[in-house]
């Protein structure tokens, strides 16, 4: 439910908080009193309206805030898949106004707009004063149908959006395939070059970087035989580093065992000899090993050569060309066995497409079903909005092309009079009648669902008399099952209030403000007065007003 409404900065309004209770709970006010306005502020805090043409003229800051109180499952699954905070059965939406960029956020987390609208949808249904014009659009009837088939035709409509999709493929890449025969050979002979340009190359993995490795060691010979010749002098034995390193390692080898620290230092100087020895039979055996040739460095810069023009046509690496290649063989073996291929994907496109089929008549099964239960709900809900004599079928057309939401056209016919025959609902019904059809689906839905919070925003447009009595009773029993919040100009219905919001307007200081709150029993009495009186007030309308309140309280005692 819809604890409470905090709005600063938007329109009139300065700063109001109005704290909501259970049942129904109804606003009303003179028309320009800001009535829209709060409307206006919880669609824009649910993601569905804009906040920005809200704020008030000069304001640089402005802020709406709703504080939902509810046990539902899927909320708590939303928030959880959302790693957002589960905050014991409440949920805060805010969305802020500052410097010209507003901010949603959910139990104080910044969040996108679309999910603050899926966490929303799970928490409250706002219908406004066009809504019904909803219920022109034949598209609209199916969601509705769907809707109350509930889970078992959600899930046949996955499976059947999945089949959609693979029958879509399968489609696509038959009409690739059909190709004329001479783009066909264009092709094979296209491939037949390229894979055969790459085998020619006879590649191996790795090959580029041992050739770059020798290329770069041939190239430089001259520089590598000059460096490790001089330090073969430098180190050698007759005149070089070891030469002298062996004299040493004799004299301190003689004096030695005169003192200790000297044992260690002719140790190592007889490992550093060690050494020395190992490294000039190295550098000897790399001078002896080491050739050039120059035929040798033409043939790897021309292997390179190839590489790295394979690589500008077919891929950066060489894994990459041979990937390239397997491609290219498995498309050459299609074209080249082409009508194996073809009626390879024949055959998928057959087995998806039955498959689909299967799905859609499934839908449409699960659909009538839903649409027999559901009409018989509608009509009994408009006959307790004084549709007396109403008539309600949910027809079926078959779609010429089944599609991935099935294979159905669904239009909603009534009949509101006596000897009238069924007709589409959007070429029959006024704009009154609209509305009270949209109230009666959405009490027959809001029993299917676990939406704890219902808005309705002035609905009661174009009815009167027994009519808006009938649409007050049902307005009523909805709010008994959960919480409702209308704003209405009717008095049969704000007399059904369980809590009664004035909106106002007051100048201060020269500047208009829009203020809102709760009634008193005596002040309910005194709104629905001017509600039923208008400009002139009198004491029998007055007592029209308390006796419409007393029987009011009666009816709800009845239901």
């Amino acid at each position: 439910m819809l604890r409470s409404i905090h709005v600063k900065n938007l329109a009139l309004i300065d700063e109001e908080e109005i704290l909501l209770k259970d049942g129904l709970n109804i606003l009303t006010g003179e028309t320009g009193a800001g009535k829209s306005i709060i409307i206006g502020s919880v669609s824009a805090a649910l993601g569905t309206g804009s906040l920005k043409d809200l704020v008030r003229e000069g304001a640089d800051y402005a802020m709406v805030e709703l504080n939902f109180e509810t046990d539902s499952p899927e909320a708590v699954r939303l928030l959880n898949e959302m790693e957002l905070p589960v905050m014991d059965g409440c949920v805060i939406i805010s969305r802020n106004y500052r410097n010209g960029r507003s901010t949603s956020r959910i139990n104080g987390e910044t969040v996108t707009v679309a999910k603050v609208r899926e966490i929303a949808a799970s928490l409250i249904d706002i219908h406004g004063q066009h809504e019904h014009q909803s219920l022109l659009y034949p598209r609209y009837h199916l969601e509705l149908v769907d809707s109350f088939a509930d889970r078992a035709l959600a899930d046949r409509k996955r499976s059947c959006q999945e089949h959609f999709r693979a029958w879509q493929e399968a489609s696509r890449q038959l009409e690739k395939a059909m190709l004329d025969e001479k783009d066909r050979a264009r092709q094979i002979d296209f491939l037949s070059f390229e894979i055969g340009e790459i085998e020619e190359a006879s590649l191996r993995e790795g090959e580029d970087e041992e050739l770059e490795a020798r290329y770069r060691k041939l190239s430089n010979a001259q520089k590598i035989l000059e460096s490790v010749g001089e330090a073969e002098q430098l180190t050698g034995s007759d005149s070089g580093a070891l030469m002298n390193i062996s004299a040493a390692s004799g004299i301190l080898a003689r004096v030695s065992h005169l003192d200790e620290s000297l044992q260690d230092m002719s140790v190592m100087l007889s490992q550093i000899e060690d050494l020395c020895n190992d490294f000039n039979r190295s550098i000897a055996s790399f001078l002896d090993d080491f050739n050039y040739d120059e035929r040798e460095l033409d043939e790897i810069a021309q292997r390179l050569d190839l590489i790295n023009r394979l690589k500008t046509k077919y891929g950066k690496t060489i894994p990459d060309i041979l990937a390239y290649h397997d491609r290219q063989a498995e498309t050459l073996k299609r074209l080249t066995d082409y009508d194996a291929y073809v009626a390879g994907i024949q055959k998928k496109l057959e087995e998806s497409r039955q498959k689909l089929r299967r799905d859609c008549d499934a839908i449409t099964r699960l659909r009538k079903e839903s649409a027999s239960q559901l009409s018989g709900l509608i009509r009994q809900s408009l006959e307790e909005l004084n549709f007396l004599d109403v008539r309600f079928e949910i027809l079926f057309d078959p779609l010429k092309e089944m599609t991935e939401n099935g294979a159905d056209a669904v239009v909603f016919h009534i009949s509101t009079n006596p000897g009238m025959p069924l007709r589409p609902l959007q070429s029959v019904a006024s704009g009154g009648e609209l509305s009270r059809i949209m109230l009666g689906i959405k009490t027959v839905m809001a029993n299917k669902d676990s939406i704890g919070t219902l808005i309705f925003d002035e609905i009661d447009t174009g009815i009167s008399g027994r009519t808006a009595q009938k649409v007050s009773e049902k307005m009523a029993k909805l709010s008994r099952s959960r919480q409702v919040i209308a704003i209405t100009h009717l008095a049969q219905i704000a007399s059904m209030a369980d809590a009664h919001y004035l909106i106002e307007k007051s100048v201060q200081d020269g500047v208009t403000r829009t203020h809102v709150r709760e009634l008193n029993p005596d002040e309910i009495i005194e709104e629905l007065t001017r509600i039923l009186g208008g400009a002139r007030i009198t004491d029998t309308v007055r007592k029209s007003a308390e006796e419409m309140k007393r029987l009011a309280d009666q009816q709800k005692l009845l239901d």
